[in-house]
């Protein structure tokens, strides 16, 4: 569980119940917390990934995004697509799509040379809740709201959150 960093969350907030953590109590620049949850990603009825030993980057207004360490997932149903994006926190992420089907674009990212602060994620991997079944402890994640965001959202986290409509601004 995060424990609130001392930030004032605002007003529009969604109250944490028992057992929540606000993605308003994540700092920025965002944190990088280890999970013991037990993490699976599947596509249909092949498992791509599964893990107890994740990291997860906690960054304000956005639900979790969890990696999943390399020696968890099963490299040989993912294929590296091309093209790449900049983060100003990790640096620059590789995208992956499935084997069977690489023309349907990227199901997951990575960062073969994280920046500093984030090189624990070298080597581990992020999946699209919104392109493949992702799962923590059981639960089905829910993807974030927009098309570019990864964060899992589960019934552990509350908003709202980044990539919802009227957010564009923050």
């Amino acid at each position: 569980m995060w424990k609130h960093t001392g930030q004032q969350r605002p007003s529009f907030a969604d109250q944490p119940g028992p057992g929540q953590e606000s993605v308003w109590d994540y700092p920025r620049p965002p944190a990088l917390v280890s999970s013991d949850a037990v993490v699976e990603v599947r596509s249909g009825s092949l498992c791509l990934a599964s893990s107890n030993a994740c990291l997860r980057v906690l960054e304000t207004a956005s639900p979790p995004t969890y990696y999943i360490p390399a020696q968890d997932v099963e490299w040989s149903r993912l294929v590296q697509t091309t093209g790449s994006s900049y983060c100003e926190w990790k640096g620059e992420a590789t995208y992956w799509a499935l084997a069977s089907d690489p023309e349907a674009g990227g199901v997951a990212w990575s960062y073969a040379s994280p920046n500093e602060r984030f090189a624990a994620i070298e080597g581990c991997i992020s999946f699209y809740p919104s392109r493949v079944d992702c799962r923590v402890n059981s639960e089905q994640v829910k993807p974030q709201p927009g098309a570019f965001y990864g964060g899992w959202v589960t019934q552990g986290v509350t908003g709202p959150f980044k990539g919802e409509p009227g957010t564009g601004h923050w």
